[in-house]
């Protein structure tokens, strides 16, 4: 009898929305999170390091930097999805500790019962808002990387999207930790320049990473946006940029005050 594959959908009370996981024809292995119809998510089963999506790819890079390459690190992310950079670490640093808050407890369900996680993953699972969930973790908890990945679109929480968020945040970081944030906006970068003001007031080192083109502002998209505990490391800009994908830009310092509103 031929192995079921993952798929099918599954109601999401909070949004009121259907979340769908269908096989992607052109990827062995691999499997697309849509919501609402749009696409949300790639995983690839047979290989957790690959990703898809590009904006993942380059979160997925500065996480490589966050500590050396294969070193278990611990990890926040503020917002769950297919559990995409979840796998990756755990695929690239095994051992690692992960944290996923999530606001749609049927989406988090929907997504570890379908697409069940690599082995040895060791990752515990929070159903609430972003900034309650962080507030309501153990009180020594400590992250070498938070990521949020929650803002979709021009419009945002105001309680997420703001600089007293991102000192909450930063408060949960080791030493060495670093807050990554995906801003997806529209041309103008309205929400991207009001992130890079907040960040600045929270972190000492920030910098932007996108493609290319996105720095324009004639274009939507998604831009990272990296904050360190010391200045922004010069070697990481060359590092990111080299990585890619490409055509990859990364802004910091002076240049990056372009986008701080």
């Amino acid at each position: 009898m031929p192995e079921q594959q993952p798929g099918g959908s599954r109601f999401l009370r909070t949004t009121g929305q259907h979340a769908e996981i269908e096989p992607d024809p052109f990827t062995d292995g691999g499997f697309v999170l849509s919501i609402g119809g749009a696409e949300q998510s790639h995983v690839n089963l047979a290989d957790p390091s690959d990703i898809f999506y590009e904006y993942l790819r380059r979160i997925g890079h500065v996480v490589d930097l966050a500590a050396p390459w294969g070193e278990p690190i611990s990890a926040l992310h503020l917002g769950a999805g297919a559990l995409t950079l979840a796998r990756y670490i755990q695929a690239t640093r095994p051992g690692s500790v992960q944290y996923a808050v999530e606001l749609e407890r049927e989406l988090l369900d929907f997504v570890l019962a379908q697409l069940p996680l690599p082995a040895g993953t060791q990752l515990h699972t929070v159903i609430g808002d972003a900034r309650d969930a962080l507030a309501e973790l153990p009180a020594e908890l400590r992250f070498d990387v938070v990521i949020l990945d929650i803002f979709s679109g021009p419009e945002a929480p105001e309680h997420i999207a703001c600089t007293a968020f991102y000192q909450e945040a930063a408060a949960r970081l080791t030493p060495r930790g670093v807050l990554i944030v995906n801003v997806g906006d529209e041309p103008g970068l309205t929400l991207v320049r009001s992130q890079v003001a907040a960040l600045r007031q929270a972190m000492t080192g920030v910098a932007a990473f996108a493609e290319a083109g996105m720095f324009t502002g004639r274009y939507p998209g998604n831009i990272i946006l990296t904050g360190t505990q010391g200045p922004w490391p010069e070697a990481w800009t060359a590092a990111l940029t080299a990585r890619g994908p490409h055509p990859a830009k990364v802004l910091a310092g002076v240049e990056l005050d372009v986008l701080s509103g």
